[in-house]
């Protein structure tokens, strides 16, 4: 799953002024064990995109939760494939399901 995170100006900027922002992202990045993740602006706002594992949908507070109660963040979540993933949709076997029903639109 890809997360994205808007971290917005306030509260941030109070806790780099009194250090404890550093301390608090490496706190949830230890808790949250992100496969990755990459710091950016994002929209005029500090940001970070993480690539995580989520087991199942009860997962999702955990990884947001933080988020949401340290930095007031805006938390996205997309699901993501691997190539493998991709491979594994066996698209071929969709599409033949599905191209009747469009030949029923025409």
């Amino acid at each position: 799953m890809l997360v994205n995170v808007v971290l917005p100006i306030e509260p941030f900027n109070s806790m780099v002024r009194n250090g404890t922002a550093g301390l608090v992202i490496g706190r949830i990045v230890e808790e949250i064990k992100p496969e990755s993740i990459y710091f950016s602006e994002q929209d005029g706002n500090r940001g970070a995109v993480l690539v995580v594992e989520v087991p199942n949908a009860s997962a999702i507070p955990s990884i947001a939760e933080p988020w949401f109660l340290n930095f007031e963040a805006h938390c996205e979540f997309r699901i993501a494939m691997t190539p493998d993933d991709l491979q594994n949709a066996n698209l071929t076997k969709i599409a033949e399901k599905w191209q009747d029903v469009s030949v029923l639109q025409n």
